[in-house]
Order: C-alpha cells, then structure tokens, then sequence
C-alpha cells in the first residue's frame, strides 16, 4: 500500500508500535511492538515477551489483545485497529481474526513467516469466517530497519561469544 494511503494518526499509532518494539529489544527480545486502537484511543498495547516469559505465544499482538480483551471483559474486539510492527505470523493473524478485529496496520512485510500475504494470507482465506482489512508497509523501512538492526547485532554477539569460548 503507498505511504500516501495512510493517515497521520494511523502514523502516530505505528511511532508508538516502535516505542514499544524498542521495549522488547530492552528486554533482550525481538523488537516487534503493537498497539489497538478503537475510536482514535489506545485500549492497549504489548511488545513480543516469549523469551522473558518462556511463552512462545507471547507474541506483541497476542499480548496486546490480551490486555484488551481483560480491558473490555469481552475478547471481541469489534471496530478496532491494530498497529503492528510486523506482519503478524499466522498464529498472531488467527487470533487477531478470532478477537474480530476490524483493521490491521502493520509496517514490515515478514517473507519467513508471514501470514498477511507475504507467505500465507489468512485474512483472505475463504475459511474465515470473520475478516479484517490489512494494511501493509506503513513506515516500513524504519519497522524494518528495526529489526535487521537488532539481529545484525545479536549475530555479532554470538560470534563474539563464540571467539571467547575458543
């Protein structure tokens, strides 16, 4: 989708996705983050935990929708956006599907595991029985450059780590 398509609140949404990646990348995990939005109000928000939390559900999305589902006491989410910093894999993209979300936003396509199209599409797949619109590529160098960021680093730690051992 052209940046142009996007609207400033839909960029100030995915400016906070990215505070909250950079949360995860404090905590030694994958820099993805989230945020769900419903009437232009943040009901929540998560980054990816699995590491710290030995979860490997805890993805930034299923943390967010969560948070909200226990905001709301109800897990459908109807009429909400979700900000994401990456395309949701597909264990992310049937739970989003399942709590109703109304719209994704994500900003770097995910071509290993990617379930909003790059790989698989489960948005559009004639066995949902709910759909979500989606929207890719919203500031997608910076969500990526995020990303390609932290795993050149942590390559770089390994083969330090491993120079050590030696």
């Amino acid at each position: 989708m052209a940046q142009d398509s996007f609207s400033e609140q839909d960029r100030q949404f995915m400016r906070r996705a990215l505070e909250l990646a950079k949360s995860a990348e404090d905590e030694g995990e994958v820099p993805v983050g989230a945020v769900l939005v419903k009437d232009g109000v943040v009901i929540s928000e998560g980054w990816n935990r699995s590491i710290i939390s030995h979860d490997a559900t805890a993805h930034a999305e299923i943390q967010t929708l969560r948070k909200a589902g226990e905001s709301l006491e109800n897990y459908r989410l109807l009429d909400t956006t979700l900000y994401v910093t990456l395309e949701p894999c597909p264990m992310c993209a049937g739970a989003i599907l399942h709590s109703r979300v109304k719209r994704v936003v994500f900003g770097a396509y995910d071509q290993k595991a990617g379930a909003a199209g790059s790989v698989l599409n489960l948005f559009d797949s004639q066995a949902a029985y709910h759909y979500a619109d989606v929207e890719g590529g919203l500031m997608e160098h910076e969500c990526r450059e995020t990303l390609q960021a932290f795993f050149k680093r942590r390559r770089k730690e390994i083969k330090q780590k491993k120079k050590e051992e030696k």
